[in-house]
């Protein structure tokens, strides 16, 4: 008897959520299959495998239920994926338009996947696309057509084994039922497509020394880092990063930022929003920092502490990184609170 096939839906929201509206989301999702992963900070995906025999229905209609429901109850207008694994699923949902669904059935993911632009791929950044796309490889149907031996030479073992598997739409993860960790996210919305690569930067910036402030003001660290990046025609893109050790330092929190961004190889993209989210969130007291030789770590460090002590004073304006100064023109926060807490599984 063979296996049920799997159908993975990822639903993205075209919202900026609270904790208490995520954690609503995933409940309203959970009346339709228990299976419910938070993917964050605005999606969530499911696995409708099961679900399809209780209610009778199509994993499309599935899909465009749950929909339904989120616009329903919450006025969440979404778009989402629907494929036979997560990675597909979630590919599929980049690719589809607000209130649109892109279904990717098994028997033509490879079809799907063969001429999509090898950036599309998880897993492939700024500096791997520039490795491959130097030996004329522009496509991921090019990965997957390529001898496992040649992509090993360009990449190295590992990665090489990882992108040839998921060039060809393999994803063998599982969805697993779980609420989002604790979480900070601070965001910003432009007021006008950016196409500047320095604005973009200042912008990251800015949001790291944001989400700093906030880590020393909760006396916490993080541990994890994530940019999402929203473009012009309501696509995104999301990168992460697992910190070096955790921290509350605004530029041990900028470095790795700046590093995503950069890795994004944005060109000529027209960005029109920006969200940074720290997790793994830890108290400040209980976690260690590498002692380092470089006096200005410390100077730094206590420069900062100076330069929280004028804000709580003097307001937040009060001090500020140079690179940001004056740079108030083209954008605004994003509406609602720019940060927001997400509890720890209960």
């Amino acid at each position: 008897m063979s296996a049920r096939r799997r159908h993975i839906a990822h639903i993205h929201l075209h919202a900026s959520l609270t904790e208490d509206q995520y954690a609503d989301i995933i409940e309203l999702m959970s009346g339709i299959t228990p299976h419910v992963q938070a993917v964050p900070p605005n999606a969530v995906q499911l696995d409708l495998t099961s679900a399809l025999r209780y209610f009778d229905l199509s994993p499309y209609d599935m899909v465009q239920t749950a929909m339904m429901r989120l616009k329903a109850l919450h006025g969440l207008d979404s778009s989402a994926g629907l494929a036979g694994n997560r990675m597909l699923a979630a590919m599929a949902a980049d690719a589809s338009a607000p209130g649109e669904t892109t279904w990717v059935p098994a028997e033509r993911a490879a079809e799907w996947l063969y001429p999509r632009p090898l950036t599309a791929l998880p897993g492939i950044g700024r500096a791997t696309a520039t490795t491959l796309t130097r030996y004329g490889l522009h496509t991921i149907g090019q990965i997957a057509d390529l001898p496992p031996s040649t992509l090993q030479r360009l990449l190295g073992a590992g990665q090489a084994r990882l992108l040839a598997e998921r060039a060809r739409g393999h994803d063998p993860r599982p969805v697993t039922p779980a609420e989002p960790t604790e979480h900070l996210i601070a965001d910003l919305v432009l007021e006008r497509d950016c196409l500047d690569p320095a604005q973009q930067h200042r912008s990251v910036l800015g949001l790291a020394d944001r989400i700093g402030r906030q880590l020393r003001g909760e006396r916490q660290v993080a541990g994890r880092i994530t940019l999402t990046v929203r473009y012009a025609d309501r696509s995104s893109t999301t990168r992460a990063r697992t910190l070096p050790e955790p921290t509350d330092h605004s530029p041990a929190l900028a470095a790795p930022a700046l590093g995503l961004l950069a890795a994004l190889g944005l060109q000529r993209a027209r960005v029109r929003a920006f969200a940074l989210r720290v997790d793994d969130l830890r108290p400040a007291d209980g976690a260690h920092r590498q002692l380092s030789l470089d006096p200005g770590d410390d100077r730094a460090r206590n420069a900062e502490a100076a330069a929280d002590r004028a804000r709580r004073r003097f307001g937040p304006g009060a001090v500020g990184p140079a690179t940001l100064a004056g740079d108030r023109r083209g954008r605004t926060p994003a509406t609602g609170s720019s940060h927001s807490r997400t509890p720890a599984m209960r």
